[in-house]
């Protein structure tokens, strides 16, 4: 016996929704890197590592870490500092390489809860 089936598919909404879920993963890849950089920032005070903060940029979808502090950029790129054991420049460049392939799963997890 034969069926017949209407389906609408509202394209806008499916990529509204999509755009969203990446955004959200974008901002939690954000996130995964911070907290992994905090890790090995140098401590000294903590005042480095309590000024770090993750954000996104939705309308490019581009994330960023940062640090606010004075510093925070001699820190990152001076490597003739010494630092506490477990503590190193280039914390936040580190983080992000060694990241990478966990961010872009966060990224497509979030992006297929958006698209259900």
């Amino acid at each position: 016996m034969a069926q017949n089936f209407r389906m609408r598919f509202d394209a806008a909404l499916a990529a509204r929704q999509m755009r969203q879920g990446a955004a959200r993963g974008v901002y939690l890849g954000a996130e995964h890197v911070l907290g992994l950089s905090n890790e090995v920032v140098p401590f000294d005070e903590a005042q480095l590592q309590h000024s770090g903060v993750a954000s996104v940029d939705e309308p490019s979808l581009t994330g960023m870490v940062s640090y606010d502090t004075p510093y925070a950029v001699v820190q990152h790129e001076r490597l003739d500092y010494r630092h506490a054991p477990g503590r190193t420049a280039k914390y936040l460049e580190n983080s992000l390489n060694a990241a990478r392939t966990d961010v872009a799963a966060i990224i497509a997890a979030e992006v297929r809860r958006a698209m259900r």
